[in-house]
């Protein structure tokens, strides 16, 4: 039986196959369809040979909902109307008071996903305690839902404290669905049944707009394979680190908005895990972006939180200038620095790299479809890092074309080509740099303790100059290294985060109460883990805590294991060591119960081999310009001719379909048993 892994990129469609019986792994790489994606799926199976009819797993990753948030591919949002409680219709505009710019007097908040004449108020009250206080007007849910069944394609339905009764909310739904019985009817409480209306409704809204999006992708892909014989489980990544079945994806889109880099961190973790490295950076740098996260203690950081279709500021997504989704999401920093994006010169006559990509339609100016402006991956092809092909050669590249977009870049800003690629590499690699300080200094990490893992198309080229900069000691790049994330499908468990409102001082609350909530938790989860075909030994259950402190407006996310007094001292402990101070003697409330549910699944071995110490022949020799140096003869290796135990010192170049590696001079590169390559980072300059 095959199990398939298929991420579709902005600019690429990675895909990786492991053989069950065989133990065989293969991989390869397409041009993404923007405005057609799943005809990129289907082209890597072809492009592999593989049947589809011989797929027993597949597990795919997609940047669908993304690109919506973003304007990109010309993805339109369905028609959605809100309906929430009387005077309450505005608070997905009014929002926080949280500003993503503190400084900047100009700065403008995000318009609202579903405009003001599209929000209806209706009558109805229920406590925070669960008591209704007012009966629900059903006949202006009725009236509503009238007027409006045939022009919306969703409605959405949010009301206050649905958390603790949602009775109305299941009331409206069930109106809105006699009403108008073919459109998407999506509740609060269905989504993120906890306290805090604006990020509930936020969340909720983001459900309703993606769900007929992604769900219409999603049914033509599975139509499109089932057509070529497939009756295997389709499998979908979410943005937590887990896959789900698909029917879960259709119903709950949100939480698998930023599922293929999730996957790429995923392999991260286990590639870490099998080095015994207990502290790495995880680095993937494609063609529209490049996107960093932490690994600490051997587990991903999980955010209970993430922002979709936010601004771009310096190189990264501002927090607070998008949209709030309430579902665990791996945390992650994307910054719009990718292989594609495109280097230009602002009003002011300073040389600027991004946020806009060339995606892969028309490309970068080397590929020769058209494109004219220059982007990072030409800087690269100037300079001798990349070579005439990639992709297995299915992309050739054109080094006079790359020459030509940079010189008239370099014209506008009075340098020469090479200058000029130097400094379009600089001002990219400080981009990146920044997202790696934000998963690692800024979350009170030494990026000194940390390995970096460098993937993606693009990453293993800039990978120990980001190093060097952070001060890390070591970067690894693992195999398949371009197609990595697709092969982090394949490496990841079933997951589901199930949570349950609490809203009581710890010291009120009986453990008895507590337990039996996660009891049924745990019931709920096996039953929809069973579902999913995993069998009850396969399942593991991890209990968590949201609590603050009473009178805060945020809260911290602490272990469980059956006693509260415990679960306090660690919160306050959590406290200090994430703010700098803790209050024992001020009372805490548990605001939810959460539990994570794993199903384990079976996993592709690793690659081993014993190396053996040795020096490796090069295939070929290169001029590659280093800023130290200037043009250097350097030996150029074919990765799959490397066995483990080879040593390359820098400078060298190492060439794979999927990924080129760049180790400088001063640095040293070995391949080892599990056949990454294990860089020592020198002290020189790899400004290339």
């Amino acid at each position: 039986m095959l199990r398939v892994g298929i991420d579709v990129g902005g600019t690429f469609t990675d895909i990786v196959v492991f053989d069950e019986e065989s133990g065989r792994l293969v991989a390869g790489k397409v041009l993404t369809v923007p405005r057609e994606p799943w005809r990129g799926v289907l082209g890597a199976f072809d492009a592999l040979g593989v049947r589809v009819s011989d797929v027993g797993v597949f597990v795919h990753a997609t940047t669908l909902g993304t690109n919506m948030f973003l304007g990109q591919v010309g993805i339109e949002p369905p028609v959605a109307v809100l309906i929430t409680n009387a005077g309450f219709r505005d608070v997905i505009e009014i929002g926080r008071q949280n500003r993503a710019e503190l400084y900047n007097l100009f700065f403008e908040k995000p318009q609202p996903l579903v405009p003001r004449s599209r929000r209806f108020g209706v009558r109805g009250r229920v406590s925070a305690r669960g008591e209704e206080l007012e009966p629900l007007d059903v006949g202006a849910v009725r009236r509503i839902a009238r007027e409006w069944c045939g022009r919306a394609k969703v409605f959405i339905i949010s009301f206050l404290h649905c958390y603790a009764n949602d009775a109305h909310e299941r009331l409206a739904a069930r109106v809105v669905r006699e009403e108008c019985p073919g459109a998407e009817v999506v509740t609060g409480c269905e989504v993120d049944p906890e306290p805090g209306e604006f990020e509930r409704t936020s969340t909720a809204v983001v459900n309703g707009l993606l769900r007929p999006i992604l769900s219409r992708y999603l049914s033509k892909l599975a139509r499109e394979m089932e057509q070529r014989g497939f009756r295997g489980r389709f499998l979908v990544m979410q943005s937590s680190g887990g896959v789900a079945s698909l029917e879960y994806a259709v119903r709950f889109p949100a939480a698998f908005i930023e599922s293929g880099p999730a996957a790429g961190v995923v392999a991260t973790a286990y590639f870490a895990e099998a080095m015994g490295i207990r502290y790495a950076l995880s680095f993937d740098m494609g063609g529209t972006t490049a996107k960093a996260a932490a690994i600490v203690n051997g587990e991903p950081i999980v955010a209970d939180m993430y922002e979709v279709g936010g601004k771009v500021h310096m190189g990264r997504v501002l927090r607070g200038s998008g949209y709030p989704v309430r579902y665990p999401f791996i945390d992650i920093a994307e910054v719009s620095a990718g292989g594609g994006t495109i280097a230009w010169v602002d009003a002011g006559g300073a040389l600027r790299v991004g946020p806009i990509s060339a995606g892969a339609d028309p490309g970068p100016a080397c590929y020769g479809r058209g494109g004219r402006e220059p982007t990072v991956t030409d800087a690269n092809l100037v300079l001798g890092r990349l070579p005439e092909v990639l992709a297995g050669g299915r992309v050739r590249l054109h080094r006079n074309l790359a020459k030509e977009a940079l010189e008239k870049l370099a014209k506008a800003v009075g340098m020469d080509t090479v200058e000029a690629a130097l400094a379009v590499i600089r001002i990219a690699d400080t981009v990146m740099a920044r997202a790696l300080r934000l998963v690692s200094i800024e979350k009170g990490y030494d990026p000194r303790m940390f390995t970096l893992f460098a993937f993606g198309g693009a990453g293993p080229l800039h990978a120990v100059s980001l190093a060097r900069e952070l001060g890390v000691p070591r970067v690894v790049v693992p195999p398949y290294t371009g197609v990595f994330s697709a092969l982090g499908l394949l490496l990841t468990d079933y997951r589901h985060d199930l949570r349950r409102p609490v809203v009581r001082r710890a010291d009120e609350l009986e453990e008895e109460q507590l337990n039996k909530v996660f009891d049924e938790l745990a019931d709920e989860a096996k039953r929809i883990l069973a579902s999913e075909g995993v069998p009850e030994e396969r399942v593991r259950l991890t209990r968590l805590l949201e609590a603050r402190y009473e009178g805060q407006a945020y809260s911290l996310t602490i272990p469980y294991h059956g006693s509260l007094s415990e679960a306090v001292n660690e919160f306050h402990k959590l406290h200090a060591a994430r703010y700098g101070y803790s209050m024992p003697e001020h009372p805490v409330v548990i605001v939810s119960a959460r539990l994570v549910a794993i199903g384990v699944t079976p996993k592709p071995r690793l690659p081993r081999s014993k190396p053996l110490r040795h020096t490796p022949e090069p295939v070929g020799y290169r001029e590659v310009y280093f800023k130290d140096d200037g043009w250097t003869r350097t030996p150029i290796y074919r990765r799959d001719r490397l066995k483990p135990g080879a040593v390359l010192k820098g400078p060298a170049v190492i060439e794979s379909d999927d990924s080129t590696i760049l180790i400088p001079p001063d640095s040293v590169g070995t391949v080892d048993e599990h056949h990454s390559i294990v860089i020592s980072v020198g002290g020189g300059s790899v400004e290339a």
